[in-house]
């Protein structure tokens, strides 16, 4: 008898089970109320990765888990985190640099993440701020110009289409540079011309261009001149310069450098959270308003909540804030400079192919605003985020997988992730048409 009823409850065990898998298949498949709790906690859209994720999920039940002290009110808050890398440096028309801010206000972005490049603006010594690289004439010598006034009509374009900027300090010219990493992005071998460039850039745009990132991702080599990365000098670079910025005006906002999403421990990368806590030891507490970090997904979606340090997600950053507040620092936000997925496209030919991931455009465009919708829900020690990118001047890049990131084409037609952002922009802070 015993034995009779302990084979039926596992003939009914089994054929729970069996119905059980049938129905989640069927959901999974359907996309149903499963597969949404599954993407939710998993950034997860194929059912498998979904429930190979979920047991990964489940890990976080055996892990500290970081402590970001979501109560403490944050420095610097805006009331619309939406902004977008852009490259107007690179556009020689001034009707073309325009075209691009009308676009970016048109979609409800706030603000642009705009690099001003040291050198194109002191080109060829220190003091010298006049451009003498192009014929502009055709007559076979150089014509110079004012190298301020590619810069000037940014800002003025900015500022006429109620667009704020985020003005990224960095890229060295070659006189700067040590001995043999000339045309790199090696910091200068006098800290002090740096300093300088920051200071003149801050006293043309007093008052108009508040908001200052010290270099862009300090703990990668190529970011270094293809050199071992130096947490400590970058540093001194960030604290001498940010001293230098608050006596112009002590109303500017100076963000740290946006760490790259790594666990590299060789040194010549550098995991973001070694180089930070080194950071830290050297003093830099005092030398940052604002944490700059990037916030790739890469591989998956930005709901992904797998916290473990090693996993490289959209959630990487909750990690950088834990340190944040073991340091004493939960005041002060984070903004990403960097965000996006990648929707390139099956082409061999295209260089490093998979390195950030791939996704469908649908997917890119959705993941966006599941970034931005996740990040302001929360995180509400996260700012600005800024969408990795507007767009190229050409399409030369084509065959670079990072070239896919695109918002908008080099002839200015939009792609789906522009319109998504455009929508989630009129949805939630009522600033696109």
């Amino acid at each position: 008898m015993k034995a009779r009823r302990a084979r039926l409850i596992a003939l009914v065990t089994l054929i729970a089970l069996i119905v059980i898998s049938a129905a989640l298949a069927v959901d999974l498949m359907a996309q149903g109320a499963a597969w949404r709790f599954l993407y939710s906690v998993t950034g997860e859209q194929a059912p498998l990765a979904q429930l190979y994720a979920f047991a990964d999920y489940l890990g976080n039940l055996s892990r500290r888990m970081p402590v970001t002290a979501d109560h403490v009110p944050v420095a610097y808050a805006v009331e619309n985190p939406l902004a977008v890398n852009t490259f107007l440096e690179l556009e020689p028309e001034l009707a073309k640099r325009e075209r691009q801010l009308q676009m970016i206000a048109e979609a409800g972005i706030g603000w642009i993440r705009q690099k001003f490049a040291w050198q194109d603006i002191e080109i060829r010594g220190r003091g010298n701020f006049v451009d003498d690289r192009n014929d502009l004439d055709g007559d076979g010598v150089p014509d110079p110009i004012d190298a301020w006034a590619k810069y000037d009509s940014i800002v003025d374009l900015a500022e006429r289409y109620g667009v704020r900027i985020l003005a990224r300090l960095g890229a060295p010219p070659a006189w700067s540079q040590p001995e043999g990493l000339q045309g790199t992005f090696a910091p200068p071998a006098n800290l002090q011309d740096f300093v300088n460039y920051a200071v003149a850039v801050a006293e043309r745009y007093k008052g108009r261009v508040q908001h200052f990132q010290i270099w862009n991702e300090p703990n990668l080599a190529f970011e270094w001149g293809n050199q071992p990365v130096e947490p400590e000098r970058y540093t001194e670079l960030l604290c001498r310069t940010y001293r230098a910025l608050k006596a112009v005006d002590p109303q500017i906002v100076v963000v740290s450098g946006a760490l790259a999403p790594t666990i590299d421990l060789s040194g010549y990368n550098l995991s973001s959270f070694v180089f930070l806590e080194r950071m830290y030891a050297a003093g830099a507490k005092e030398c940052f308003d604002v944490l700059g970090a990037q916030g790739y997904g890469l591989f998956s979606g930005p709901t992904d909540r797998r916290l473990r340090i090693t996993t490289i997600n959209f959630a990487h950053v909750v990690w950088l804030r834990d340190m944040m507040v073991a340091h004493g620092d939960a005041a002060k936000p984070i903004w990403i400079g960097e965000m996006a997925w990648n929707p390139v496209p099956d082409d061999p030919s295209i260089r490093d192919r998979l390195t950030y991931g791939q996704v469908t455009d649908a997917q890119a465009a959705q993941y966006a605003v599941d970034a931005y919708e996740r990040a302001r829900a929360e995180w509400p020690w996260v700012g600005v985020i800024a969408y990795w990118f507007f767009k190229r001047p050409d399409a030369s890049e084509i065959d670079q997988s990072w070239y896919y990131f695109r918002m908008v084409e080099p002839d200015f037609t939009p792609r789906p992730v522009y319109f998504a952002i455009q929508e989630y922009a009129r949805m939630r802070f009522g600033r696109a048409p």
